[in-house]
C-alpha cells in the first residue's frame, strides 16, 4: 500500500473505470483520485460525457505509461440515430438536418464494409485534437472551421448488432484515434439520411479484462464509512492492476541487479539476445521487477526511455 504525505499517497497502478453517464473523464479522473487518495493520477484517453465504459485510471508512476494505452486498440458498442444529423455528431448537439430514412439490409451492408479496414478519416471540429495550440471544440463553438488532415485509421471489426429504420447499433474495434462520431457521420452521410450517436460505450482498451472494472459507486461505497483508514485503503489498493499492464504487449528483456543499475543511471548497455529493434519492457532480476520501459537500437543496445522512479523511503 502507498505511503500517506500531507497531499495523499505515493500509490502506484492502475484502475479500470467504468465511467458513468453524463460525467467528463476529467470529472471522473478527479473523483478517483481523491478516494485513493493519490499524490498523482492521469486517466488514457477521454471519453465523451454521453460515453459510458472502460477509462483505465493511472495512480502515480502509472501515468509514465498511460500513452502506451491511448495508443492501444479499442472496442465500443455504439447505437446511431437515423435521420437526423448534429453539429457535433452525437446526441448533445444541435440539430441540423432532417431527413427521411429508407433502408434495406443490402444497402446497409454495402455502406458499413466501407468502414472496414484501412480508411482516412477527417476528424470531428468537436474533438480535442489542437490547431495553433488551442483545441477544434473552441474554434467550433465560435462557429470557426479549420482545416483537419485526414488521418489513417484501421477498423479491425465492424459486427451489426441490430437495426431498424429509426436506430442502427454496431460494435467496432478499431486502432487508435478513430472517431466513432466521424464513422456514425459518415454512415448517415453514405445512407442519405443523416445521423448522430445516440449512445456509446467502450468495451475494451487493448486487452485489458471487463471483469476488472469497477464503478464509481462500488468506491463510493468501500470508503463511505472511513474514507481514510488503512484498512480502506488497503482494499482499494487490492482494485489496482499493476503498473507494467500498461505496457504488456511490449517485449521483455530483463537484467541482472549491476546492469538494471547503468541503466538507471541513463546508460545504454549492451545485452546478450536482445530483441529486434523497439520499445521493450525491462525487468531486474529473477524476480523479474518492472522498472521501466527501454528501446533496442540498432546497434543491438538497450537504453532507457521512461523508467520508474527508485522504490520511496
Amino acid at each position: 500500500m502507498g505511503r500517506p504525505s500531507r497531499r495523499g499517497r505515493d500509490i502506484d497502478g492502475i484502475v479500470l473505470l467504468d465511467k458513468p453517464l453524463g460525467l467528463s473523464s476529467n470529472d471522473v479522473l478527479q473523483k478517483v483520485k481523491r478516494l485513493f487518495h493519490a499524490n498523482k493520477a492521469g486517466h488514457t484517453g477521454a471519453l465523451d460525457p454521453l460515453a459510458t465504459g472502460m477509462l483505465p485510471i493511472c495512480l502515480g508512476e502509472a501515468t509514465k505509461f498511460s500513452q502506451h494505452l491511448l495508443d492501444a486498440d479499442k472496442r465500443y458498442r455504439v447505437v446511431a440515430r437515423l435521420g437526423q444529423r448534429t453539429d457535433t455528431s452525437d446526441a448533445e448537439g444541435s440539430i441540423i438536418s432532417e431527413r427521411a430514412v429508407s433502408l434495406d439490409q443490402a444497402r446497409l451492408d454495402a455502406a458499413l464494409d466501407r468502414f472496414r479496414g484501412e480508411t482516412e478519416q477527417v476528424p470531428s471540429m468537436y474533438s480535442a485534437l489542437k490547431y495553433q495550440g488551442r483545441p477544434l471544440y473552441e474554434y467550433a463553438r465560435q462557429g470557426i472551421d479549420v482545416p483537419r488532415p485526414c488521418r489513417l485509421i484501421t477498423v479491425y471489426a465492424l459486427e451489426l448488432v441490430g437495426w431498424d429504420q429509426a436506430h442502427v447499433e454496431l460494435e467496432i474495434h478499431c486502432s487508435k484515434g478513430t472517431y466513432i462520431r466521424t464513422i456514425i457521420d459518415d454512415l448517415g452521410e453514405m445512407l442519405g439520411c443523416g445521423a448522430h450517436v445516440s449512445a456509446l460505450r467502450r468495451l475494451n482498451v487493448a486487452d485489458y479484462p471487463t471483469a476488472r472494472m469497477v464503478t464509481l459507486e462500488h468506491l463510493h461505497a468501500l470508503t463511505a464509512d472511513q474514507p481514510t483508514a488503512p484498512e480502506t485503503l488497503a482494499v482499494l489498493d487490492q482494485l489496482l492492476l499493476p503498473m507494467d499492464s500498461a505496457v504488456a504487449n511490449l517485449p521483455e528483456v530483463n537484467l541482472p541487479a549491476d546492469v538494471a543499475g547503468h541503466v538507471r543511471m541513463g546508460q545504454p548497455v549492451t545485452v546478450d539476445d536482445v530483441s529486434t529493434p523497439g520499445l521493450v519492457r525491462l525487468t531486474e532480476g529473477p524476480q523479474r521487477y518492472f522498472f521501466g520501459v527501454g528501446e533496442v537500437t540498432e546497434n543491438g543496445h538497450v537504453a532507457p526511455r521512461r523508467l520508474v522512479a527508485e522504490p520511496r523511503a
